[in-house]
């Protein structure tokens, strides 16, 4: 199975673009997250590590920085990301995931150099992402105004 392209190795690259980070952006439960072994990898850890210090810390991830993903979700997740089956290699639990204020507290319990710099980008990732969809919001919202214009224009020139 072909490694996606925004998973670069840590001996690889120091700095990864915050366009890739943007691929391992997922949207669940109304949030915007990304997986723990996403952030692990990004973090420059192993995933086991990157849960082990969640737990040792559990007070600081409320429900609103992490949360685990159902079985449902997980499996529709699978379906997405190609993720292999179990006893292949893959997953054998739900993963894990991590909102912004997730992420960044989650650098902030690994204490590493690499996970401090890595979540500069990860922020960034994340407003980016938050900035496109309000954009995108705003053009949609002027794009049916004005075709209510040009309807209001079309109506009033019949009469």
């Amino acid at each position: 199975m072909r490694t996606p392209d925004w998973r670069i190795p840590v001996k690889q690259s120091s700095l990864i673009p915050v366009e890739r980070i943007e691929k391992a952006i997922y949207f669940i439960r109304g949030e915007k997250v990304m997986l723990d072994s996403d952030l692990a990898a990004l973090y420059g850890v192993a995933t086991a590590r990157l849960n082990q210090q969640v737990n040792r810390n559990i007070e600081r991830f409320p429900e609103d920085f992490m949360f685990q993903l159902t079985n449902e979700e997980f499996k529709g997740l699978m379906l997405q990301i190609a993720t292999s089956k179990k006893g292949r290699g893959g997953r054998r639990k739900s993963p894990l995931v991590f909102t912004e204020r997730g992420a960044i507290m989650a650098a902030n319990i690994l204490n590493s150099r690499r996970a401090v710099r890595m979540s500069v980008f990860v922020v960034r990732a994340f407003v980016k992402l938050r900035e496109t969809v309000r954009r995108q919001s705003r053009d949609e919202r002027g794009r049916h105004r004005r075709v209510g214009q040009s309807f209001l224009v079309l109506q009033l020139t019949i009469w």
